[in-house]
Formats: structure tokens, C-alpha cells, sequence
């Protein structure tokens, strides 16, 4: 892979895991899930008329757009808003690593490799540690939130895989186009008129920049570079890079947040990510030792 394109994968990375520090900042200035409906309004405007449709049914596209817009990122949203930090938070939601490989069993008949089950308990361990840290700034309600916005991500991968070799770009940007109205209802229904209000008459720089972040940079170059590298080098090439989404998201909420993380949240941190090399690369490197010249003499 070209050095160039090892960067951009970087600073993909690097922008995911800023992210989780913008949400913070965007909730504090928006209801969740308000801000949410911001997030995927402004993801789809104004491209959505520049980018052709992808060439998957209204039924993919809506059923992304419902399962990753309203329910994923809604229920991330609330979690950090009613007690899940930054960096937990980058950490947790990458249980939909493990969450997808079950599904993949279930719906595909994908059977895991040894080392995936593994690592699927390995951090499952991890987080059963990281449970035993709640505190005032940890609930286990954003806990559970979190694992639940992570399954949700889940199935929202499953929609993507039977979507097929798409342009990931242009189908996350017309995805997009689903989420604003669902996510506007329930916010008015659920955290009222006039907190939304509020929220938009009192509209700072803040708030304004965690909505440009979030849409442009984290959704529209985010997706946009990950799929141009995903069609240059492949799958298999490119999706360890987002095993760094949470040690920048950690990372950066201990350098700007002063989030503290402690012993045991870091045993348990550290326990989530061997789990995710175990489930992402385990299985590929299982397979280049049995394919190497001395594996082959030894069978």
C-alpha cells in the first residue's frame, strides 16, 4: 500500500476518534438526539444532489439509513448524554466487531474461526471489567446503551454486506437522507418542542462546529476515503486501520477531557483491544502461517 494511502487511513483514524470528543461538545449544546438529526440532515445536503443513487434497492438504503441513523447513533447519543464518556464510549461501540461476526453466523452461516470466538470472549471479558468501574461519570444505563448502539451497527452491516460493491460514499450520503425526519419527530416527542427551540435560538460556534465536524468531516471524507481505499486495496486491507479508532478516541478524551481511566478501566480497555486484533486479524494470520513454506513441509 502506498505510503499516502497508509496516511489518509491514519487520519480517517485520527477523525473517528476526534469524533467521540465533537459528540461530547454537541450534546452540550443540543439535545441528543436533536443533534443526531442535525448530524444526517446536513450528511445529506447539499450532496445528495451531486451523487447518482447507488444501484441497490430503496429497501437497503432505507433499512441503513433507519438501523445506523435512528436507532445506532440515537442510542450512542443518549448514552453519552446520560453517562458514558468520550473514551469508553470510542472503546464500547467497537463490540459491534463481535456483534457482527455472530450475525454473520446466523443470517449467513458464517461459521468463526477459533481465534474470533477467542476474541469475542476476550473482550467480553474486558468489558465485564469495565463494568465493575461505574461511577458518577459511568453508568451501567450507558453501558448498556452502548452495547446495544453497537449491535444495532451490527445489523446495519449485515444491510451493507447484502448492498454488495457499492459506492460507500454515495450510499451513506443518500442513507442519510432517512434519518432527519424519524429523528425530528422523536426528538419533539421526547425532549420537546421547546428544548429544541431553545437549543437553536441559542446556537454557538460550538454547536455549529460539532455539526459541520460531525457531518463533513467525520461522515462525508471519513466514508468517502475509507471506501476509495476499501476499493483500491480491499476489505481485508483496510478495516484493521479501525482497530486505532478507539485508542485515538481514548487518547484524545484523556488529552482534552482530563477523562481519568484508572487501573482497572485500563486492564479492561486493553483486554477490548486484543480482543479486536484476535477477531480481526487472528483468523488472516492463522491462515499466512499455514500457507508458509514451513507449515507446508511440516503437513
Amino acid at each position: 500500500m502506498p505510503l499516502i494511502d497508509v496516511a489518509l487511513l491514519l487520519l480517517v483514524a485520527v477523525v473517528w476518534g476526534f469524533n467521540f470528543i465533537v459528540i461530547k461538545i454537541g450534546i452540550q449544546n443540543f439535545p441528543p438526539i436533536l443533534f443526531s438529526a442535525l448530524r444526517f440532515l446536513f450528511a445529506a445536503l447539499p450532496l445528495v444532489f451531486f451523487l447518482p443513487r447507488p444501484a441497490v434497492s430503496w429497501r437497503i438504503v432505507v433499512g441503513i439509513g433507519l438501523v445506523l441513523g435512528v436507532v445506532k447513533f440515537s442510542l450512542l447519543f443518549i448514552a453519552m448524554d446520560v453517562g458514558l464518556s468520550p473514551g469508553l464510549a470510542s472503546l464500547l461501540l467497537q463490540s459491534q466487531v463481535f456483534f457482527t461476526v455472530a450475525l454473520a453466523a446466523v443470517f449467513y452461516g458464517t461459521r468463526p474461526r477459533s481465534t474470533q470466538v477467542a476474541g469475542i470472549l476476550l473482550a467480553f471479558a474486558g468489558m465485564a471489567v469495565i463494568a465493575g468501574t461505574v461511577d458518577a461519570s459511568f453508568t451501567y444505563l450507558g453501558l448498556g446503551l452502548a452495547l446495544a448502539s453497537g449491535l444495532a451497527w451490527a445489523f446495519s452491516n449485515m444491510l451493507t454486506r447484502a448492498a454488495g460493491n457499492v459506492d460507500m460514499l454515495a450510499l451513506m450520503v443518500w442513507a442519510s437522507l432517512v434519518p432527519p425526519i424519524p429523528l425530528a419527530l422523536i426528538s419533539l416527542a421526547t425532549e420537546g418542542w421547546e428544548r429544541d427551540v431553545v437549543a437553536l435560538q441559542a446556537l454557538s460556534w460550538q454547536g455549529v462546529g460539532a455539526v459541520v465536524y460531525i457531518a463533513y468531516v467525520a461522515t462525508i471524507f471519513g466514508f468517502g476515503v475509507w471506501g476509495l481505499m476499501i476499493r483500491k486495496h480491499g476489505v481485508s486491507t483496510v478495516a484493521p486501520f479501525s482497530l486505532l479508532v478507539p485508542i485515538f478516541g481514548m487518547s484524545f478524551s484523556a488529552l482534552v477531557l482530563g477523562e481519568s481511566f484508572g487501573p482497572l478501566r485500563l486492564a479492561g480497555a486493553l483486554l477490548v483491544v486484543c480482543g479486536l486484533i484476535l477477531t480481526v486479524l487472528g483468523p488472516r494470520l492463522i491462515d499466512r502461517l499455514r500457507a508458509s513454506p514451513a507449515a507446508q513441509k511440516a503437513g
